[in-house]
């Protein structure tokens, strides 16, 4: 079976084995309920307090600010209706954009059916949201703002330090989902001015299943999920001890070496993507190019479908996505590429290139060799390629 050449990180990463070893103990060994009295499950309580106080560490918060969740998903839905239902009485108008996550804008959706009123900002053609615009749709009725750190398809980093400059003033909370940014850009919530903050542990090769919601300590936020007395009351469950103490210790991991790593990750993306645009006609970067995640490359060729040239990567042995791994089974174009002013024609022939620990130069050239006759594959398939070659040859 040929080697696999895995350029999907964003979707996913692979558990480290120094993840892995880290959470073994408490699958079997020190497997006690960490809320039980006796000294058998204090192991379990200690390591579920040592995993936040690492992660509180790693962006600058307080112990007691760290939830633990069960995905980034669900600390994006917490941070959005839990301030929706603690802060009503002050207001019901919630600001964010047209690129966020679908955790986030499904989250705007539901709060919409239910009395609230969304903002829905523009972004420019690099995917930047507009402050200006941004300024002029706070309200007297504006509760919170949530706007994502990183996108997850285009890789496109937002003026976060700002956004949280201007919440400040305005006095209106701040969420940002920083699932995309963990591990490959600094982050610090009180130098970003952010009241609640997303994490997802498998995107820096942690867990699946597990995830993080901060809440600055002046925030008020009601329990999430029912039940017993969990995260200080507000979020019912026994906790998955093995995923906590598993995402702390990759967190950690990921921190110590972020510098260098994210420097040889941007020095990869940034060759792919040249390679790519000078060996393909009619093709785009799509995301700022600069302020970018060092691990993300997002094209459009123009007249191919996305999902064909995924599907012929894969017969070659090479993983890429067309964009979000969560709606990656949808025909419709991406929602972030249309926001950023792209046609459906040319937003459908998308690839999502993510770089990880494991991407070399190596890998890097056997996907611009695959690439480029697969694309012209698809285009000679193409009666509007044949079209545009006639008219402007």
């Amino acid at each position: 079976m040929k080697e696999t050449i895995y350029l999907d990180h964003a979707a996913t990463t692979p558990v480290k084995q120094e993840v892995l070893e880290a959470m073994l103990p408490f699958f079997t060994e020190s497997f006690g309920n960490p809320s039980s009295i006796y000294s058998f499950a204090q192991d379990s309580k200690q390591a579920l307090e040592e995993a936040r106080e690492t992660i509180a560490k790693g962006i600058g918060a307080l112990d007691r600010e760290i939830y633990f969740t069960g995905s980034g998903t669900e600390a994006d839905n917490w941070a959005i209706k839990g301030v929706a239902e603690s802060y009503r009485s002050k207001g019901n108008h919630i600001i964010t954009s047209k690129v966020e996550h679908h955790a986030v804008l499904h989250a705007c959706e539901y709060l919409e059916k239910n009395g609230f009123e969304v903002t829905y900002l523009d972004v420019d053609a690099d995917g930047i949201v507009d402050l200006e615009q941004l300024k002029s749709s706070i309200k007297d009725t504006t509760i919170l703002i949530t706007i994502m750190f990183a996108n997850n398809e285009i890789g496109t980093v937002q003026p976060i330090r700002e956004i949280g400059r201007i919440a400040k003033e305005r006095g209106v909370l701040f969420h940002t989902d920083a699932v995309q940014a963990i591990g490959h850009v600094p982050v610090d919530v009180n130098d970003l001015g952010v009241d609640l903050l997303s994490i997802s542990g498998h995107k820096f090769y942690g867990p699946k299943g597990v995830g993080v919601l901060y809440a600055r300590k002046t925030v008020k936020l009601k329990a999430f999920i029912h039940g017993g007395g969990q995260e200080r009351g507000r979020r019912g469950g026994t906790e998955n001890v093995p995923g906590i103490v598993g995402m702390a210790k990759a967190m950690e991991l990921a921190l110590a070496d972020m510098e260098e790593e994210s420097a040889r990750q941007r020095e990869l993306r940034d060759y792919v993507k040249e390679r790519i645009l000078e060996k393909v006609p009619y093709a785009r970067l799509n995301g700022h190019p600069e302020k970018r995640l060092p691990n993300n490359v997002n094209i459009s060729f123009r007249f191919i479908e996305g999902e064909s040239l995924l599907i012929m990567l894969d017969m070659k042995g090479i993983c890429a996505s067309s964009g979000s791994a969560c709606t990656s089974g949808s025909l419709d174009p991406s929602h972030v590429l249309l926001a950023i002013g792209l046609p459906h024609e040319i937003a459908h022939g998308s690839l999502r290139i993510s770089l990880g620990e494991s991407s070399t130069r190596e890998d890097m050239d056997t996907l611009v060799e695959a690439l480029v006759p697969i694309v012209e594959k698809l285009r000679a398939m193409s009666p509007l390629y044949e079209d545009f070659v006639k008219n402007n040859g």
